[in-house]
C-alpha cells in the first residue's frame, strides 16, 4: 500500500502533531514543492526516525534504520546498484529466515520475485526512510582511482595509437563531481603538483585525497570545468568563480567554482551545494531539547536579533536555514541578503551580494527594509554599517538573523558594540546568541566501547566537568568507531554540532549596558543554567555521539 498524504495524515492526526502543526506543514509542502513527509520533518516537527517507525506500524511491517546496521557487500549487492537506485531498495541481511530488504515505497515489490529466485529464499520486506536508503546507496561507492585507470585503459584500447589517445575529460570530470556526491563531500579540490594532479574530497570536514592522475591531464579538466561553469578558458593568471549546475540521477546538483592560479598550474575548488545538505532540522544538527526551547522561544518572537556565531564552517548558515524553514509561512515575509546563496529556499526571498553593482550587505538591507518584510536574514554582519541597519530593523517590528565570527556566544555581544552599536541597543535586540562548533560522529556501524583513565581526561578537561559526567569513577567508558566501508575505515560517519545557547536576559542586559568584559556575562548565562560548547561536547561523549578528540579539537579548553 502506498502511503498517500491522506493516509500519512491519518496516522499522524490527534496523536504527535496537532491541527495547527499539519496545517502549517501541508502549506510548506505546498509552496517548497515538497513531499508532506519531508515538510514535516523539516519543520522539526517529528523526527525522521519516528515518523519512519509510525509508518511501519502503519503498515504492520518491520521497520529498520539501516545506518545503525552493519550491512555485508555480499548481501547489498544481491540488488544491483542501479536497480537500488531506481527502486530505492537495500538487501541489508540475509539468514535462515530469508533475505531482508528495506523499501521506502512498500508498493514497490517488483524485485521481490528476482530476488527470490536468484536466492531461492523467501524475501521479508522491510520499511526504512527515504533518507536513510539514500545514505545508505553510499556503499556501493567505487574506488574512484580504479574506475579512473579503467576509463584511461579503455580510451587507450579504443584508440589507433595507444599512446596517443584522447583521455574522456568530460567523463573524467562527471566522475569526480558524482563520486564527491555519493560521498556525501562538501568540496572537491583538484590540486597541480610537479608531476601528478591530485583530487581531494571534504567528506566530513576533513579533506581526503582520493584520486591522482598524470599531470598532463590537468589543464584538460580545468578547461572542461571552465566551460561548464561559463569562465574564461584564455585567463591563466587571475582567480576566476563561477558555477555549475549539473543533472544527477538523485538531484539537479548546483556547484561554486573557484579557479586560482598557483605556481604549478591553477588550482580548482568545487564546492557542492546539494539540497539533501539544506534538510537539516536544530534536532539533526544534535541541538538538546533545553537550547531548541531556548531558540524556538527567540524565533517566534516578532522583532529582535537571534545571532549564530562561530569560525567558517562551523555550521552557522545551516542552523539559520534550519531557523528559517520554520518559520516559513505563508503569511509571512521572508527575505535574505546572502554572500553566497548557498541553497535555495523556496517561499523565500533571497538576495546574492554582488559588489560590481554595489550590492552590498548594508545597501541590500536597506533595500530589503523597504520591501515590508517581517523576517530578514543577513548572512553575515561585517561592518559598522550593516551592524546599525541590522540593529534598527531588529528595533522597527523585524525579526532579524545573523552571524558573526566570534569564538563564543558572549563574546557577540562586546563585538557589537566595538562596530559603535551604543550598549542599550545591543541588550534591546538582541534576543539569543548561538555559538556552535561542528565535530565528527562516530559511525554507528563500528562504534565500539574503549576505557579511558581518568588522569588522562583531566590533562584536557576541569575535573569538575568530569565528575559531573562520569562521578568519581578512575576508568571512564567513552566510544569510538573501529572502523568500516561505511565510514571509509576513519571511525566517524557524519557530523553533528555542539552548541552554547545565550538568552539576552535581564541580569545580562545590565551588565552589557554597563559594559561588562564578555567573560563575567558568560559566567552570568553559565549561573542562569547555559550548557557551554564544552558541556555539550561531554554530553555527546558520554552519549557515545562522538569522541574526546573531536571535541579537543574545535574547542578551546580552558582549565
Amino acid at each position: 500500500m502506498q502511503i498517500t498524504d491522506d493516509i500519512l495524515v491519518g496516522i499522524l492526526k490527534d496523536k504527535v502533531i496537532n491541527n495547527t502543526q499539519l496545517f502549517d506543514a501541508q502549506e510548506f509542502a505546498k509552496s517548497a514543492n515538497i513531499s508532506l513527509r519531508q515538510a514535516l520533518v523539516e519543520k522539526d516537527f517529528i523526527t525522521n526516525e519516528n515518523l519512519g517507525l509510525l509508518i511501519a506500524n502503519y503498515l504492520k511491517i518491520p521497520y529498520v534504520v539501516l545506518s545503525k546496521t552493519a550491512i555485508s557487500e555480499e548481501v547489498l549487492r544481491l540488488i544491483p546498484e542501479r536497480v537500488a537506485r531506481k527502486q530505492r531498495a537495500i538487501c541489508f541481511s540475509r539468514d535462515t529466515d530469508g533475505i531482508k530488504v528495506a523499501f521506502s515505497d512498500p508498493t514497490a515489490t517488483e524485485i521481490i520475485g528476482p530476488i527470490e529466485k536468484k536466492t531461492g529464499q523467501k524475501v521479508i520486506p522491510y520499511f526504512a526512510t527515504e533518507q536513510d536508503i539514500f545514505n545508505t546507496l553510499s556503499l556501493y561507492r567505487k574506488d574512484l582511482q580504479k574506475t579512473f585507470d579503467t576509463l584511461i585503459r579503455e580510451a587507450a584500447l579504443r584508440s589507433s595509437n595507444p599512446n596517443q589517445y584522447d583521455a574522456p575529460v568530460a567523463k573524467i570530470v562527471d566522475l569526480i563531481i558524482d563520486s564527491a556526491y555519493q560521498n556525501k563531500a562538501s568540496d572537491i579540490h583538484i590540486e597541480p603538483e610537479e608531476r601528478n594532479s591530485i583530487v581531494r574530497f571534504r567528506i566530513d570536514g576533513i579533506l581526503h585525497a582520493v584520486l591522482q592522475f598524470p599531470i598532463h591531464l590537468h589543464d584538460r579538466i580545468v578547461t572542461r570545468i571552465k566551460v561548464m561553469s561559463k569562465l574564461r578558458t584564455d585567463e591563466h593568471l587571475a582567480p576566476q568563480d563561477g558555477k555549475i549546475g549539473v543533472k544527477l540521477y538523485e538531484e539537479n546538483l548546483d556547484l561554486r567554482v573557484s579557479i586560482v592560479p598557483i605556481v604549478e598550474g591553477e588550482k580548482v575548488v568545487l564546492r557542492l551545494l546539494a539540497s539533501k545538505m539544506s534538510q537539516f532540522t536544530l534536532k539533526d544538527l544534535g541541538m538538546n531539547e533545553v537550547d531548541l526551547a531556548k531558540v524556538t522561544e527567540a524565533m517566534h518572537r516578532s522583532y529582535g536579533m537571534i545571532l549564530s556565531t562561530g569560525p567558517t564552517g562551523s555550521g552557522k548558515s545551516t542552523s539559520i536555514y534550519a531557523i528559517l524553514k520554520i518559520l516559513n509561512t505563508s503569511e509571512k515575509n521572508i527575505t535574505t541578503i546572502e554572500d553566497p546563496v548557498e541553497y535555495r529556499l523556496r517561499g523565500i526571498n533571497q538576495i546574492q551580494v554582488n559588489a560590481k553593482t554595489n550590492l552590498t550587505f548594508a545597501s541590500g538591507l536597506r533595500s530589503i527594509l523597504r520591501q515590508d518584510p517581517n523576517i530578514v536574514f543577513v548572512g553575515e554582519i561585517r561592518d559598522s554599517e550593516t551592524a546599525g541597519i541590522a540593529v534598527n530593523a531588529a528595533l522597527t517590528g523585524h525579526l532579524v538573523l545573523s552571524t558573526l565570527h566570534t569564538n563564543d556566544s558572549a563574546t557577540a555581544l562586546p563585538r557589537l558594540i566595538d562596530m559603535h552599536i551604543e550598549p542599550f541597543l545591543v541588550a534591546s535586540t538582541v534576543n539569543v546568541i548561538i555559538a556552535q562548533r561542528l565535530v565528527r560522529k562516530i559511525c554507528q556501524v563500528c562504534k565500539a566501547a574503549k576505557y579511558i583513565e581518568r588522569g588522562e581526561l583531566v590533562k584536557n578537561i576541569p575535573d569538575s566537568l568530569i565528575s559531573k559526567y562520569f562521578g568519581n569513577a578512575t576508568s571512564l567508558q567513552i566510544f569510538a568507531g573501529i572502523g568500516c566501508k561505511l565510514c571509509h575505515n576513519t571511525g566517524y560517519a557524519g557530523r553533528i554540532g555542539i552548541f552554547e545557547v545565550l538568552t539576552v536576559s535581564k541580569e545580562i542586559k545590565k551588565l552589557i549596558t554597563q559594559k561588562f568584559d564578555s567573560d563575567i556575562m558568560k559566567q552570568k548565562a553559565v549561573d542562569e543554567g547555559m550548557s557551554t560548547m564544552l558541556d555539550d561536547g561531554m554530553d555527546k561523549i558520554v552519549r557515545g555521539q562522538t569522541t574526546l578528540e573531536e571535541v579537543l579539537r574545535v574547542t578551546k579548553v580552558e582549565k
